[in-house]
């Protein structure tokens, strides 16, 4: 495990083929969280990801956010994308949202 991006209430850590979030992403850390994941998804060699955020406790549509620029760099780069984890807050969030079908099949709804 390598840590990718480090702070007070948040990190990003490279897991083989994940991008696993760890804690409170907010608004003040969002641009630095996504920038950590997109400058590694520029620099890995990998054709397919998994994007976990089961260790972020709170629902945050920064969260989302973050996530979205992430699957914008891997369809840039024609990266799959195996499965996106979410912890159950950003599962009710991203379901109020109507995201169920990328969150659970996200290479089938990027393909589109």
């Amino acid at each position: 495990m390598t840590v990718l991006y480090s702070h007070t209430d948040v990190s990003i850590h490279v897991e083989t083929t994940a991008l696993r979030v760890i804690g409170d992403v907010n608004v003040a850390l969002a641009a630095d969280l996504a920038a950590s994941g997109v400058k590694w998804l520029k620099s890995t060699e990998l054709d397919a990801v998994t994007f976990d955020f089961s260790g972020v406790d709170k629902a945050s549509s920064v969260a989302i956010s973050v996530l979205f620029e992430w699957l914008r760099i891997c369809q840039q780069r024609a990266i799959g994308v195996d499965a996106i984890d979410l912890s159950e807050p950003l599962k009710r969030l991203a379901s109020l949202a109507e995201l169920d079908d990328l969150i659970e099949n996200p290479s089938t709804a990027l393909a589109v």
